[in-house]
């Protein structure tokens, strides 16, 4: 079976799609992770949201630790970052239990496993970050079964994720598991594959397409209804790329379905004490988004700019992380017609 040592040895961009440009801060919290530790990481580009500092954060198939080791510098010693990540040998492909169906032959990752590298380089991040103690923990486990990794109720500010969730099987399961582990006003911040339509059979076990991360792309007015479900506020879409696909055989495949990478916002919003509409102004006050703050494709809040938001808007804001940045009015009479975050 083929060995995925490097992102070199991928077919597609799937997993290597650039997101929107990087904060400083991000960029040089970037440099000080490990280099082993960056060139054993899989995922589309970087899943990094705005307001880290002292929160607590999930990371949902954490492999190498690369983003949990970036967001632990964000976070400050006062946050917490956990990864979790699946089997010890990182098999993507194997019996039920595992990512890929039982019919498609497993694909072989290197002996040392992803938890592994990530672990070991433990105590040579905190002394890089010169962090008295560690803010930073990975463990063993599935992304549909948190629980069973010990982890609680609401316990936690942000969950991310960076290209992973296609590769699970139960989707929906997942997405429930996030919002229940999320603190009300909690976020889950993700990028991953979707697709145009639903994939046929012949996609869906396909070896290749599986580890190329197309495989388990989700149809992605799935999302929409799986995101209701669950109980998130309607998605926010923040960015979206055209994946391509370098190779004439799995276009053959693939037919007329487009893929993208596309990073979402969902948020736990519980209930709000408004019904409308509102105007809200962005105070400035994000490091790395001081000028402007883009929160999704819809909208970017420029600081002392008053937006006019629809009433979903309203509620994330008030009730997340955000809800000190902004200052929360109702809208005039004449205000004009707000957008949707969607």
């Amino acid at each position: 079976g083929k060995e995925l040592q490097k992102l070199e040895d991928l077919k597609t961009n799937a997993c290597v799609t650039s997101a929107r440009p990087l904060p400083k801060a991000v960029r040089d919290a970037l440099e000080c992770v490990h280099e082993e530790v960056v060139a054993r990481y899989y995922g589309c580009g970087l899943v990094i949201p705005e307001c880290l500092t002292s929160r607590r954060i999930l990371d949902l198939g954490s492999g190498s630790g690369r983003d949990c080791y970036l967001l632990s510098q964000l976070v400050g010693e006062r946050g917490h970052v956990t990864g979790i990540d699946m089997t010890e040998g990182q098999v993507w492909c194997g019996d039920g239990a595992s990512f890929c169906p039982s019919s498609i032959p497993p694909l072989s990752f290197p002996s040392s496993s992803q938890v592994e590298v990530a672990k070991k380089h433990i105590p040579y991040h905190m002394d890089k970050f010169g962090y008295q103690k560690p803010n930073v923990e990975f463990l063993q486990g599935y992304m549909e079964k948190l629980g069973d990794a010990g982890l609680a109720d609401e316990s936690y500010d942000i969950v991310i994720s960076n290209c992973v969730i296609n590769l699970a099987p139960d989707k929906r399961a997942v997405l429930r598991e996030a919002y229940r582990v999320l603190k009300p006003g909690g976020e889950m911040y993700f990028s991953d594959i979707y697709a145009s339509q639903r994939l046929s059979e012949a996609v869906r076990k396909h070896r290749v397409l599986w580890g190329e991360c197309l495989a388990g792309a989700l149809y992605w007015k799935d999302l929409y209804s799986i995101a209701e479900e669950v109980g998130f506020r309607p998605p926010c879409l923040v960015t979206a790329s055209p994946i391509t696909i370098g190779d004439k055989e799995l276009e053959g495949i693939i037919g007329d379905c487009h893929f993208v990478s596309a990073t979402f916002r969902l948020f736990k919003v519980l209930g709000s004490s408004r019904a409308g509409p509102g105007q809200v102004i962005y105070n400035g006050g994000i490091v790395g988004h001081e000028r402007e703050l883009v929160f999704d494709a819809n909208f970017t809040f420029k600081e002392g700019e008053v937006v006019d938001v629809d009433a979903e808007m309203v509620a994330i804001l008030q009730s997340s992380r955000f809800a000190e940045e902004f200052l929360i009015r109702d809208s005039g009479a004449n205000a004009a017609t707000p957008r949707g975050c969607c």
